[in-house]
């Protein structure tokens, strides 16, 4: 058996090579570097030890053929894990509901990881301009790999599905981040520090665009609006229907945004129903009549039975989501712990003009690319957390009266890797308390509750906030730890250029991983530029956006 994965190994190495000297032509990757040997190959990734055991040990190769190998392998082990789950499932009416759970969201990472590993293989061997999609993929597939791991955790101590799975999701963690890292070597230019910066540009169509979507369906407009949702269905007649799940089931599949958004307009009304956007419906834009007028809402929590994954009231998972003029509301209420209002594991999706509300992890920004632009943001606990890259821009984050005992920590970023090309930026944003919290703090000073910034969910979590208005409910530590020293050293947290009350960085934590900014080339990675190369994609949703910084003396 050796024997044999020696030979594969050997003809897959071969065969990329040969691959590679073919697309040499084409021109668009990067110059080769030199032939190296495998371990030579392997001396700076994340675990050399380990890559040394996966890259073929004799002759040499360039790193854009490792790199190519080290993908390759780990799509073959992303099928062989989707398969072992779906063995898993085929058996569940013999399982705990908590497990079925999850390993409903193990499926739907795995089968997003072959989905994102055949994309990033056809990219590499063709050798075409899109590597900074395929960095996106390759960090959203660990973040998958690590959702599906602590979803089976928190169901169970200990299961035979549980531990049948341990094993494979460790070794195919490490794959992945092989095939991250080597990535990274080959592809990446590192040149971050000044990459991709353009002259400020502020765009503001979004507004007239969702203006002129709203009004089409009685007047005619330039914006044509494919369905209409009603509470009472007062649409009547085709393309319309009573609840938002009917009109994204009825949406098309798989469309490529050539021809712009199929749009939904969802009229005023409370709608109380879980909705999914799954990733076959894509390019979906959807319109409401604005926060608090159209309201989508449920109040599945963990408490209740469900995974964090999937207690949101709305989730989309479909590329080139927008949604505008909408709120997402979580009723569960802080006793139920994890609650979320909205999750979005959506490559370039969108949210200008909602509103989302809940207590703890109310939006998760679970992966990929995202972009929040006047938004308001309820919570408490980690009420903005996951591992996506992800801006919020001039919006509102609002933090609310937890239960007793209980301390407001606004961001809990989930970055796992350091190569991944994950993290929050929130940028010129009001950091405010909620109305229930300011009415409690201003009662004699008998009550305090402690606000911070945010805290690290894992080793490499990555947070800045800047040209914002921290407010006065911001604890002078700014940030707070999740557990003892955990990550203190490894994580990013930066504040740059921020005013009010809460800003002041004199007091802040003096962890090794926490930085002032005091130059704007450094703050500019946290742009819409740079952070998740907005300029090549918005302009397409309508959505309002500064590209670089806010502020004049930036």
């Amino acid at each position: 058996m050796a024997v044999k994965r020696a030979m594969c190994t050997l003809i897959l190495l071969l065969s990329l090579m040969a691959m590679s000297a073919a697309g040499d032509d084409d021109g668009a990757p990067p110059p080769a570097s030199a032939p190296v040997s495998a371990s030579t190959a392997c001396d700076d990734t994340t675990d050399p030890t380990f890559c040394r055991t996966v890259l073929p040990p004799h002759g040499s190769s360039d790193l854009y053929t490792y790199g190519r190998f080290s993908v390759a392998r780990s799509l073959d082990g992303a099928r062989r894990f989707a398969a072992l789950v779906d063995r898993y499932l085929a058996r569940h009416r013999r399982l705990p509901a908590s497990t079925v759970g999850a390993l409903r969201d193990c499926q739907l990472m795995s089968d997003l990881n072959v989905d994102f590993l055949t994309a990033s293989s056809s990219t590499l061997h063709h050798n075409n301009n899109n590597t900074d999609d395929v960095h996106t993929l390759l960090s959203a597939i660990l973040t998958n790999q690590q959702t599906c791991l602590d979803g089976l955790n928190s169901a169970a101590s200990s299961s035979p599905e549980r531990d049948g799975l341990v094993a494979p999701i460790a070794n195919n963690t490490k794959l992945y981040s092989l095939s991250l890292s080597l990535f990274t070597r080959a592809w990446v230019v590192p040149t971050s520090n000044t990459k991709k910066h353009k002259p400020p540009h502020h765009g503001h169509g979004g507004r007239k665009l969702f203006e002129m979507a709203r009004r089409v369906a009685m007047e005619g407009g330039a914006v044509a609006v494919n369905g209409v949702v009603t509470v009472d269905g007062s649409g009547g007649g085709a393309g319309n229907y009573t609840t938002v799940g009917e009109a994204v089931a009825a949406a098309p599949s798989n469309l490529d945004g050539s021809t712009g958004h199929y749009v939904i307009y969802v009229v005023g009304g409370v709608y109380e129903e879980n909705v999914v956007v799954p990733k076959h419906k894509r390019y979906i834009m959807m319109v409401g009549d604005g926060i608090g007028q159209t309201v989508i809402t449920g109040n599945r929590s963990v408490v209740d039975g469900w995974t964090t994954f999937n207690s949101a009231t709305f989730a989309v998972v479909g590329q080139g989501f927008v949604a505008m003029n909408m709120t997402f509301r979580n009723t569960a209420g802080p006793s139920k712990h994890q609650a979320v209002a909205l999750r979005s594991g959506a490559d370039l999706s969108a949210f200008y003009g909602c509103s989302f509300e809940a207590y703890q992890d109310t939006l998760y920004t679970h992966s990929l690319r995202q972009f929040y632009r006047d938004c308001d943001i309820y919570g408490t606990v980690d009420y903005v957390f996951g591992n996506a890259a992800v801006v919020f821009q001039s919006c509102n984050f609002l933090s609310r009266l937890p239960m007793p005992g209980q301390s407001n920590t606004i961001t809990a970023q989930g970055r796992s890797d350091p190569n991944q090309n994950t993290g929050t930026s929130i940028q010129g944003c009001s950091l405010l308390a909620a109305p229930e919290l300011d009415a409690a703090l201003a009662t004699a000073g008998a009550y305090r509750t402690l606000t911070y910034l945010g805290r690290p969910w894992k080793n490499y979590s990555r947070t800045v906030v800047m040209e914002s208005y921290v407010g006065g409910i911001v604890d002078p530590a700014g940030w707070m730890p999740w557990s003892g020293d955990f990550a203190l050293d490894t994580l990013f947290y930066a504040e740059y250029n921020n005013s009010g009350p809460g800003a002041d960085t004199s007091r802040r934590v003096s962890w090794p991983g926490f930085h002032v900014l005091g130059s704007g080339v450094d703050a500019g990675n946290f742009t819409v530029t740079s952070m998740v190369l907005g300029d090549n994609w918005l302009p397409q949703t309508g959505v309002p956006f500064t590209n670089g910084f806010i502020t004049s003396t930036a």
